[in-house]
């Protein structure tokens, strides 16, 4: 049987410049598994698609034990590794960082992102130093753990208008630097695709570079060429299948005709997956 341990060194190892880990991130255990049937080796959780189907917004919104409800599911569905997208952390401490992180080794999953936008009226990017405490506290707690959890530290500096570009991949860098040194194994910067900006990002991180990837994105080898070592799509899939439930909708209380359900994915097919796997 394989350990939490053993998944957490594989989780890692996956991690390779110039041969990027693809996460088609799920949101459910059906997603789960029909990415891991497409060849996945590593499911990875959207914050946005989780929340959504519990019918929360996304956003630090989300009851922690009802993610972490959700991601148990997942691990214990698929034999690959799992990695949870918790947004900031699930609380305003460190410690509350903490507990979350031991809540996901519970739930099975090996690894984390941890993003350092605050929420709310006060929306903008946490200060460094709070957030490098954060992410301290995870690897802490990973750490009591004996798993070497692998901490995905978000960089948010691209999320938020304003800035000239210059500026801006030198805030990244010098975030990048702090949470690499409080303990983060690697650095998420989203809302950045341009071929120049992501080099000197993996360039100057000296570290696994995860890069959020959609539709006018790069292709996974054009970023792999770059020295990527980490593709993932966030909520784009989550928001796709989405659009095809609302399509169908409006198409069948409009027109009254059925489309949008000619998809390629049958009830046996997808009730035979959850039979094998499922639990």
């Amino acid at each position: 049987m394989t350990t939490l341990h053993d998944k957490a060194v594989l989780f890692g190892s996956l991690h390779t410049g110039g041969e990027p880990l693809v996460l088609a991130n799920a949101w459910d255990v059906a997603s789960a598994l029909l990415v891991e049937e497409a060849g996945a080796k590593a499911v990875a959780t959207t914050s946005a698609g989780v929340a959504w189907s519990l019918g929360a917004p996304d956003g630090d919104r989300l009851d922690r034990d009802r993610a972490l409800g959700l991601v148990a599911g997942v691990a214990a569905a698929v034999d690959v590794p799992v990695t949870a997208d918790i947004e900031s952390g699930f609380g305003e401490k460190p410690e509350d960082v903490a507990d979350t992180v031991r809540g996901v080794l519970e739930a099975g999953a090996v690894g984390v992102n941890i993003e350092d936008t605050v929420r709310g009226a006060s929306r903008g990017l946490r200060p460094v130093e709070e957030q490098a405490a954060r992410l301290a506290a995870a690897r802490a707690a990973a750490d009591a753990a004996g798993i070497p959890l692998y901490i995905n530290a978000r960089v948010d500096v691209y999320g938020h208008p304003g800035g000239d570009p210059e500026t801006r991949l030198r805030a990244a860098l010098d975030r990048a630097a702090a949470y690499l040194a409080a303990g983060a194994s690697g650095i998420f910067v989203p809302f950045v695709t341009d071929p120049g900006t992501v080099e000197a990002l993996v360039q100057g991180v000296g570290a696994p570079l995860n890069i959020l990837a959609g539709p006018g994105a790069p292709a996974v080898g054009e970023l792999a060429a770059l020295g990527v070592a980490r593709v993932s799509t966030g909520s784009s899939v989550a928001v796709a299948a989405y659009a095809v439930a609302r399509q169908a909708a409006r198409e069948l209380y409009g027109a009254g005709t059925y489309g949008a359900l000619s998809g390629e994915l049958t009830f046996g097919e997808l009730n035979a997956l959850m039979s094998d796997r499922g639990q």
